[in-house]
């Protein structure tokens, strides 16, 4: 079994956080520290650790986290000039908490992807 994580809490609101979307699938929600205007994390209410951990059993919440993230970016009104969805997995792709969650980030001209 998985460790709980603090976004684990965040779903059962036993922590403070900035909730713009919930249902029986996934949550989304402000980052603490955003790094564009609009910086929102979107998560499954289950509790999978990185990609490598995902099955086909979690299909159906992972494609939510897509719907979602198009509907939050209308809402936020950044959808017609774009957006970047992120997912990171493990130590080098950048990932902190371990709990799979797809960063929607924009407002703001984001410039290249990668930078070397």
């Amino acid at each position: 079994m998985p460790q709980e994580t603090i976004f684990s809490k965040i779903i059962r609101k036993e922590i403070p956080a900035d909730i713009v979307y919930q249902d029986d699938l996934v949550t989304a929600f402000r980052d603490i520290s955003p790094q564009a205007n609009t910086h929102i994390l979107i998560i499954p209410n289950k509790l999978i650790p990185t990609v490598n951990d995902v099955t086909t059993e979690d299909e159906i919440a992972l494609g939510r986290l897509f719907t979602v993230a198009a509907k939050i970016a209308e809402q936020e009104g950044i959808a017609e000039d774009g957006y970047r969805l992120i997912v990171n997995c493990n130590k080098h792709g950048g990932q902190e908490v371990f709990h799979i969650h797809m960063h929607l980030v924009g407002g703001e001209p984001l410039g290249r992807m990668l930078a070397k």
